[in-house]
């Protein structure tokens, strides 16, 4: 325990450290690596963006013969390592952050610290490594707000429901469906941020990587989503969902 360092990129950097020894040899930190794993897989944001090689493999024993039989060549299994553990890494540093994310990440904080919060954590981190990736998770983050929400209320939904009926219900639940309000402008806000949900659905539906690679014959390629649709999918998940938590938390007040 003497040799763990306090701080967490230390610790991300000595456990990527660990399994690179591993990948390329034999280890005698496999006692300090189920210290760091245990450690980490406490840590609810860090978690959220481990390597899922990490959050299987107890030990090294455990993820030798996943590596083993992934790459055969030393270099090529510590850049495979090396890119799994960047997403985290740039997170921790700050890299690629906008000037709303903390607000946002708070706001989810506070409603459900263990389940949303940790889809907004991942959707962050995949911005920039992971466009296709994030995009889905902008997705899943505000189906997971709008159930939380219609939990709270006691309003029931059907399993498949869809993002935009399961926001429907939860706009009509909060009093924040257009046809519900009088004053224009109102209802003009109102209106747009259904049109964002409809919107992500559609963006999700054309970009993610919930769809196929190879499309069918005859039609046109998938376009491959940039980071700047990234961003634009996960900062308007992430308002959309603050908008609805803050709404609720509100009305919890009354």
């Amino acid at each position: 325990m003497d040799d763990i360092p306090e701080t967490r990129i230390e610790q991300i950097a000595m456990m990527e450290g660990i399994l690179i020894e591993r990948a390329t040899g034999p280890s005698g930190d496999g006692h300090a690596y189920e210290i760091l794993r245990r450690e980490l897989l406490q840590d609810d944001e860090v978690k959220a963006l481990l390597p899922a090689f990490v959050r299987t493999s107890r030990t090294l024993d455990a993820f030798w013969p996943f590596i083993k039989d992934k790459f055969g060549r030393y270099q090529e299994r510590r850049a495979f390592i090396r890119e799994a553990f960047t997403p985290l890494v740039d997170h921790l540093e700050g890299r690629n952050r906008a000037p709303g994310d903390a607000v946002v990440g708070d706001t989810l904080a506070s409603f459900d610290a263990e389940g949303v919060h940790a889809v907004w954590t991942k959707a962050l981190a995949r911005r920039t490594s992971d466009p296709e990736g994030a995009i889905t998770v902008a997705r899943t983050l505000l189906e997971a707000v709008c159930k939380h929400i219609l939990d709270g209320l006691g309003i029931a939904y059907a399993p498949k429901d869809d993002l935009p009926k399961l926001y429907g219900a939860v706009a009509t639940g909060l009093r924040l469906a257009p046809d519900q309000h009088r004053d224009v402008p109102i209802k003009a806000i109102l209106g747009g941020a259904m049109n964002l949900v409809n919107g992500l659905g559609t963006l999700r539906n054309r970009f993610s990587d919930a769809h196929a690679d190879d499309p069918p014959t005859g039609e046109r390629p998938r376009v491959r989503p940039s980071p700047r649709h990234a961003s634009l999918a996960v900062n308007a998940a992430g308002a959309v969902a603050t908008f609805l938590v803050e709404t609720y938390q509100e009305r919890g007040k009354g």
